[in-house]
């Protein structure tokens, strides 16, 4: 599918990382995305059909918190929704690559609207990503 043949647009992300060695290892090994083209300086990544690009920089991350369900959720942050299944799978591939995570995978508002899973971690350059799966994906933006 090209980008004109997508049904929702698809965004481009440019983030920052301190070592792009680290951040092929985390972005292509852990996560398994697909690389495209790079340079000295940045690499691009296909994040499920997303342009995601790692930019070389010294400068790392404010970290900032919210505490949101009695977890403290690291602002900003990025990351997909997915299906369940590609949910579980991916949370199995973060375990078995002993990812250590700023929250674990855990199902949010268990039998309300909204319902959903939802795990937190960082990249090597301190980049907060989450990763989310609705029970019902109609609900994504209800209230």
């Amino acid at each position: 599918m090209t980008t004109s043949d997508s049904p929702i647009p698809r965004f481009h992300l440019a983030m920052p990382v301190d070592d792009l060695a680290a951040a092929r290892h985390f972005y292509g090994e852990v996560l398994g995305l697909e690389q495209g083209r790079s340079a000295d300086t940045w690499v691009d990544w296909n994040l499920h059909g997303h342009q995601f690009v790692t930019h070389l920089s010294s400068a790392r991350s404010q970290r900032i918190h919210n505490p949101v369900d009695g977890h403290d959720v690291p602002v900003p942050h990025f990351g997909l929704i997915l299906t369940i299944p590609a949910f579980q799978k991916l949370a199995d591939r973060l375990r078995t690559a002993d990812t250590a995570f700023v929250i674990e995978p855990y199902v949010r508002f268990e039998g309300e609207t909204g319902e959903q899973w939802t795990m937190f971690l960082l990249d090597p350059a301190g980049n907060a990503l989450e990763f989310k799966a609705f029970a019902d994906d109609s609900q994504v933006f209800a209230v």
